[in-house]
């Protein structure tokens, strides 16, 4: 008889319930709040003086969903629009909402002990370090889909999820890019394939050097 995964593996039930797109919506609806009263963002973003000093332990949770302009905003909900559907489609929308809030908040809590530890005072905001772990788990269920990056150079997401680190990694250590949470995207990425091991129980390195198709598709 097959035994059904218990404790942190026992899965959810399998649900499709649109939550991509109750995100964008959330993500949406906080900018526009922002906007009008630019003021909110100061108790909506992570930093470690409000963090320490004044207790604002929601900051986690709400950095996320906070956007300093349309670009940065923009962006972001791209690469939601265009991965999240599929992805929660083959997770079920309770993993996949899970697993975006719990790379979301670990991404802040890893970034803003980095910045408590170098004495760095920044506004953390932005959806980015659960979009980086969401285009890593994309890869690990479709490892041969092609995307095309600039719309025009096609690349299988298997070689994308690596190049990105790459980029990111060197950007952080060079300083390069001023004002972009690098070391946020790569936490997104190294969040996410811890919790496939722990959580999921699959190897993401497992998925990306199989030459053939992957399991899932």
């Amino acid at each position: 008889m097959f035994n059904q995964p218990k404790g942190i593996r026992k899965p959810f039930p399998h649900r499709d319930l649109n939550i991509t797109f109750i995100l964008i919506g959330i993500n949406i609806f906080i900018y526009f709040i922002t906007m009008l009263s630019p003021r909110s963002g100061v108790y909506l973003a992570l930093n470690p003086g409000t963090f320490i000093q004044y207790k604002f332990f929601w900051t986690p949770v709400t950095y996320m969903f906070t956007h300093g302009g349309m670009s940065h905003i923009i962006f972001n909900m791209l690469g939601l629009f265009f991965f999240g559907p599929h992805l929660e489609q083959r997770m079920g929308s309770w993993e996949f909402l899970t697993f975006y809030m719990v790379s979301g908040i670990l991404s802040g809590l890893f970034s803003l002990i980095f910045y408590l530890l170098a004495g760095i005072n920044v506004f953390l905001i932005g959806a980015s370090g659960a979009i980086f772990a969401v285009l890593l788990a994309y890869a690990v269920y479709f490892p041969n889909a092609i995307v095309y990056l600039f719309f025009v150079i096609p690349v299988k997401t298997k070689v994308m999820v690596p190049l990105f680190a790459g980029i990111e990694l060197f950007q952080e250590i060079f300083g390069m890019n001023g004002g972009i949470g690098h070391l946020t995207h790569l936490a997104g990425f190294v969040i996410a394939f811890f919790y496939f091991i722990i959580r999921l129980g699959v190897n993401p390195i497992s998925s990306f050097k199989d030459s053939g198709k992957s399991p899932w598709q």
